[in-house]
């Protein structure tokens, strides 16, 4: 029997994606360097542009620290609403060429184009054409990376960014991913990178000729997924619509606040969850999670699943609400972060049959 043919995957990745739409709506910020974050202390930075970025700026940064980088950035508070719409219109310019989308956020996706709708050739084709859909339709520009699989996508993605693509074909992948830090595989964190380092596996061809037994016993289970990535070996495939597990929204305070300080918040935040999940038609929440950060970092979560099930915002943030009774730490205690969400996500027909089940 033959081998079976190597998938076709496309990885879509748009560039400086929230910052770029914000350039994209304000002329006045082209060219300028933009930082996508609210001001303050407690603030991070949810995306730079690439002018901001030449100053060191990165997502995820505090936002002090990107002002001290690059004083003149213009800060732009996050309008998430406008980004997922812009998302919405990327996945619709990709649903023309596979079904197979596996979003990975409002601005990345997996596609597999093994089979394409538009009949096109190579998988090459079809990330040009999607490319170019981006450009002229939306004025934003993303890269891409195609690959046999999900992993060696990912990476070719950012290999030409802004704005470029790169095409990683299966004899190419030994050379390719030979000279790569072992810290450019998923899942590889500082801490594993460190005792990677300390085995004396700096590279991914040290990885690749390492024995998979060391690696397993080192490792544990991880260690086999390591030693099949530097084959580059990835057999996950596409998943299409992920169903949703939670729905959650967290605020950072300006200052640590007390317990019975924070009912404002969660009052904002419910309202905020619960229009979320209104957007959910096929799947019901049946947990509800009340999430505290302390002025230590501590972080605390209490959760309940009721007999009857929030019926609007003011019933989600009620709960919530009441979950801060659970709460068994002293009076001092201060709180630096408050999180509401929704969890345990069950589809509504399976949720209905059930009540019916039980009726009588």
């Amino acid at each position: 029997m033959s081998a079976p043919s190597p998938r076709k995957i496309v990885h879509v990745d748009m560039d400086a994606f929230y910052a770029s739409v914000e350039q994209r709506d304000a002329p006045e910020l082209r060219g300028k360097p933009v930082v996508v974050a609210w001001r303050g202390a407690r603030s991070v930075v949810c995306a730079a542009s690439y002018e901001a970025r030449k100053f060191g700026v990165r997502s995820a940064m505090p936002a002090i620290r990107a002002e001290r980088l690059c004083p003149q950035a213009i800060f732009v508070p996050p309008d998430f609403s406008r980004y997922r719409a812009v998302s919405r219109q990327t996945r619709e310019i990709f649903a023309r060429h596979t079904d197979l989308i596996e979003p990975l956020s409002l601005d990345e996706a997996y596609l597999d184009v093994t089979q394409n709708k538009q009949g096109l050739a190579t998988a090459t084709e079809v990330a040009a054409m999607i490319r170019t859909a981006i450009r002229e339709e939306l004025n934003l520009t993303a890269s891409a990376g195609v690959a046999p699989n999900k992993f060696l996508a990912k990476i070719a993605s950012d290999w030409k960014k802004p704005d470029g693509q790169f095409v990683l074909k299966p004899h190419q992948i030994r050379a390719f991913l030979e000279p790569l830090p072992v810290g450019r595989l998923p899942g590889v964190g500082k801490v594993t990178e460190t005792k990677l380092h300390e085995a004396g596996l700096v590279t991914v061809g040290d990885l690749a000729r390492a024995q998979e037994a060391d690696l397993v016993e080192r490792f544990g289970n991880y260690g086999h997924r390591l030693f099949l990535l530097a084959q580059g070996i990835d057999e996950h495939p596409v998943c299409v619509d992920r169903p949703t597990q939670q729905i959650s929204a967290e605020d950072t305070f300006a200052e640590d606040v007390p317990l019975d300080a924070i009912d404002e918040t969660i009052e904002r935040l419910a309202e905020k969850v619960w229009t979320q999940a209104c957007h959910e038609t096929e799947r019901v929440a049946r947990t509800i999670i009340l999430k505290l950060k302390t002025r230590e970092f501590r972080i605390l979560t209490r959760s309940v699943t009721p007999a009857v099930l929030p019926t609007s915002a003011e019933e989600l943030a009620a709960v919530a609400l009441s979950l801060k009774a659970r709460v068994e730490l002293p009076e001092r205690t201060r709180y630096r972060l408050a999180g509401v969400g929704l969890g345990h996500f069950q589809d509504r027909q399976e949720l209905e049959v059930q009540g019916e089940l039980f009726k009588g």
